[in-house]
């Protein structure tokens, strides 16, 4: 039970509410705060849940979506492509969308796994060796994860691509069960898992 009165929720995450004027403020620092603090708090691992003072309705999601966008406006701060938003906004409303949420978390997990991984291998180096060591690896993590990325053709399917020459076309094939597709997806997932981390071992 989420406690929208006291300074944390939960005893873990700390509570912010967003007042009629806009203003967030911190009930377990007692301070008002903005979009950057928020930022900040993201990056240091701090979990938090912003609450509308008002209503106490949740509105955790809108308020980092707020903090993507400021990002995003700032000068050599994009991180987004064009057609990353373009395939993103396709989604909504898609027959898809319900599995996007979960593949997107695994993907950038995995990725901030391997890169943890690669900076810990990096510390151990002894002093003066120089990046070269590590150049060809990183093009091998960008390749593997690329491909991994190119595994989710359900993905691709959806947005109306079409498929493979040796795959059979949709006219050709009944589109698959929802149970179906969704255990395609968790197998590919998990290929896409296992690769990079045998990537990482070598």
């Amino acid at each position: 039970m989420v406690d929208t009165q006291g300074g944390k929720a939960d005893d873990t995450r700390v509570v912010i509410k967003k007042y009629a004027n806009r203003r967030l403020y911190n009930t377990a620092s007692s301070s008002y705060v903005t979009l950057d603090h928020l930022s900040e708090m993201v990056k240091q691992g701090v979990d938090f849940a912003v609450f509308d003072a008002k209503t106490g309705e949740e509105i955790t999601r809108t308020v980092l979506t707020q903090i993507i966008f400021e990002e995003e406006g700032r000068d050599g701060q994009n991180l987004l492509p064009i057609q990353f938003l373009r395939q993103l906004i396709g989604f909504y409303g898609n027959s898809m969308q319900a599995f996007l949420p979960s593949y997107l978390e695994l993907s950038l997990a995995t990725f901030a796994e391997q890169q943890e991984r690669l900076r810990t291998q990096f510390s151990a180096l002894p002093i003066g060796t120089g990046m070269g060591a590590y150049d060809e690896t990183i093009r091998q993590n960008l390749a593997m994860f690329d491909r991994a990325m190119k595994m989710f053709s359900p993905f691709a399917y959806a947005r109306g691509d079409e498929p493979p020459a040796a795959a059979p076309s949709k006219a050709d094939a009944p589109p698959p069960a929802a149970d179906e597709t969704l255990n395609v997806l968790k197998k590919q997932m998990e290929e896409m898992q296992a690769q990079i981390e045998k990537l990482a071992k070598r």
